[in-house]
């Protein structure tokens, strides 16, 4: 997104009531991509890559699509999102587009094949010939200015300096034009500027000199096919880069593109499989080349209300692997390549004192810009997010179960950081928290410290015994959060640079993770009957206190934590999430089921609740997309806001379904219903 399209953004949006000015928001439209480029078409058919932290290319930041009568340059139809429908074709990851125009039906046809986009038309029902009319703007190397293009007859090449972009049709221009910037007028003036904008015969050079083509395409028998290719001047030479984006142009028909767009799409008879299928497309869209992942397409670019979304956090990235080969191991999705990559990524990017940065950029690997790297910094150690660490040893040591990968040294190094961040009480050093936006000694840190040292207590490797311990002594400290008088386990300890003292005791979402922490400690430990009671106690009433069910619209779901103010707008109550929605499922079946194992009957009461959770973000849920995908927040009238999808409720949603078909905790339709070999 370049600062013209957020000021536009602005100055349509400075008023809304949910809607945060200057964004380029994807809570509307589907994606199209698989582990590269990652390309959203909105409602009314318009493109905009989200590929630069999958790839390093920025390709397409604005388009608009439409017709006009063919061989005339009267008005163009535009396509509207109030006249068109959208879905994805049944079982594929195909994006379909179905466009009501003043001259008659016409469909759109969206796929991301490698670094390819394909769009196809189909004009075909129309009331009479049509063209179409394509306006792309690129900005190669994330550029607005010093751009060129060269035109190639049937393609456009717009460069900077390492990235070209190209656009082609398989049949040619009627007409072709760049797109001039505009002055500064136009940017500071109050009303929105159009686009693309007026034809201008002052500065002839901006034609060329702008990373905007307008294009009239012509049909063919009623179809029009256009491409757009994103490369590198290192990777590819122009005529490598011109033959690929024009054969895709030729070779790309409707019934093509379902065919590969069916081979991204996972089909099982499984429990809840369009969630299930939903779920592993989001994971694949959100995944680099490396098998690192966004934590959501990238919707506030200039930070205006939020750190950024387009990088890796381990955080993230680690439960998402973890929930992923859990998932594989009940179901059988075959996605061994995928947990190969993820501990590939884990062992190149962790750091020599065993931990993890805050942030990296998914397609190298390298260090992002974050606010969290204390270990690398000649800082304090609270500005460190241990729970990351935590996150990717509770990943790695399951992965050394199910594969002979080479990990053992990084799961070494890994322990020696968890030993160093991990205080002579049993529980982690004071530091960041899972939201980012506190600082002390979080219940949430210290259920991933557990999750992490059971799971690693679990292996048969030289660091069990060692694991075993600690994961003993941080089982023994968690006594320490407990607060008797609301019977939950705290948000966290106040340390010495806060005003208060002793334990913040409000509920906290993140703190459910506690729950399967203490199923992965019963493998290797016992869960006395205390800790069990006070487990039982704390999901049930943290997901109570937490609950909201707002009386404007028919959504309902938990909160992120009591107090939550982040992102309300003009709501004067917390906001619902996804994640913590989504947690609250994960947490409540994890304990249905260390309860059932140990033969304890309020297991169903837990299952029941994990069921009503659960229901509030699969398909047809309050929380949930028509698209299939989870927001990360959902105001009160149901208005969907920030990351969409974002990976992690999505991953939650997959490994609950699991977990729960493992212990049969679904019910009738709901269950399994796979036939042995």
């Amino acid at each position: 997104m370049q600062l013209r399209d957020a000021l536009n953004d602005y100055k349509h949006n400075r008023d809304h009531r949910t809607r945060f000015p200057g964004e380029c928001r994807t809570t509307f439209g589907r994606f199209s991509g698989q582990a590269g480029r990652l390309v959203h078409v909105a409602e009314n058919g318009q493109l905009r890559d989200f590929s630069y932290p999958l790839v390093g290319l920025t390709g397409i930041v604005r388009s608009r699509l439409g017709v006009r009568p063919a061989g005339e340059s009267g008005t163009t139809a535009w396509f509207e999102a109030e006249a068109a429908t959208q879905r994805h074709e049944t079982g594929t990851a195909l994006v379909v587009t179905e466009h009501e125009t003043p001259y008659g039906p016409v469909t759109q046809y969206d796929a991301t094949v490698g670094e390819t986009h394909v769009t196809h038309f189909d004009t075909g029902d129309a009331d009479e010939e049509l063209d179409v009319v394509v306006c792309v703007g690129f900005a190669p190397d994330g550029r607005d200015t010093r751009i060129g293009q060269l035109r190639h007859d049937d393609a456009v090449e717009v460069y900077h300096a390492e990235e070209t972009d190209y656009l082609a049709s398989e049949t040619g221009f009627v007409e072709l034009r760049g797109e001039a910037f505009g002055d500064f007028e136009s940017l500071v003036e109050d009303e929105p500027t159009a686009y693309p904008r007026p034809v201008s015969d002052d500065r002839y050079e901006e034609g060329h000199l702008s990373g905007d083509v307008v294009g009239v395409v012509p049909t063919q028998e009623g179809t029009a096919t256009v491409t757009t290719l994103l490369t590198s001047r290192s990777e590819h030479t122009r005529a490598e880069a011109l033959d690929a984006v024009r054969t895709a142009a030729a070779d790309y028909d409707a019934d093509e593109l379902a065919r590969v767009a069916a081979e991204e799409t996972a089909s099982a008879d499984l429990p809840h499989a369009d969630a299930v299928s939903t779920d592993l497309r989001v994971l694949s869209l959100l995944s680099g080349r490396l098998g690192l992942r966004i934590a959501g397409p990238d919707f506030d670019p200039y930070y205006a209300y939020s750190g950024g979304y387009g990088y890796t956090w381990f955080r993230d990235d680690a439960e998402i692997s973890r929930f992923l080969l859990e998932s594989d191991r009940q179901f059988g999705l075959d996605l061994s390549e995928w947990h190969d990559r993820s501990a590939r990524a884990y062992r190149e990017t962790q750091l020599d004192d065993g931990s993890w940065p805050h942030r990296v950029w998914p397609f190298s690997g390298e260090l992002a810009p974050g606010w969290a790297n204390g270990r690398i910094e000649a800082g304090s150690d609270v500005d460190y997010q241990a729970d990351q660490t935590g996150s990717v040893v509770a990943f790695l040591a399951t992965y050394l179960e199910e594969s002979d990968g080479d990990v053992s040294e990084t799961v070494e190094r890994a322990l020696t950081g968890l030993n160093e961040t991990l205080a002579d009480d049993g529980r982690p050093i004071a530091c960041q928290n899972a939201w980012e936006d506190m600082s002390g000694r979080f219940a949430h840190t210290t259920a991933t410290f557990l999750e992490a040292y059971s799971a690693l207590a679990a292996t048969d490797t030289a660091l069990a015994s060692e694991a075993k311990a600690r994961a003993d002594e941080v089982y023994d400290a968690i006594d320490d959060l407990w607060v008797p008088s609301r019977g939950i386990y705290a948000l966290r300890e106040f340390t010495d640079d806060h005003e208060a003292d002793g334990l913040d005791e409000r509920a906290d979402s993140a703190t459910l993770a506690l729950a399967d922490a203490h199923r992965t400690y019963a493998r290797v430990g016992e869960v006395d009957d205390e800790r069990a009671d006070r487990l039982v106690s704390h999901v049930e009433r943290v997901v109570d206190e937490l609950y909201y069910d707002p009386s404007e619209s028919d959504v309902e779901g938990l909160v992120r934590y009591e107090g939550d103010g982040w992102r309300t707008r003009e709501q004067d109550h917390e906001k619902i999430w996804t994640v913590s929605t989504g947690w609250g499922a994960h947490a409540a079946a994890s304990l249905s089921a260390l309860l059932a194992d140990r033969g304890d009957d309020r297991s169903e009461t837990f299952a029941a609740t994990a069921r009503d959770l659960l229901a509030l973000v699969l398909p047809d849920g309050p929380l949930c997309m028509d698209s299939g995908y989870l927001p990360e927040q959902v105001f009160d009238d149901g208005t969907p806001d920030s990351a969409t999808p974002l990976g992690w409720p999505h991953a939650l949603r997959l490994a609950t379904v699991a977990l729960m078909d493992e212990y049969e905790l679904l019910e009738g339709e709901e269950r399994s219903v796979v036939a042995d070999d």
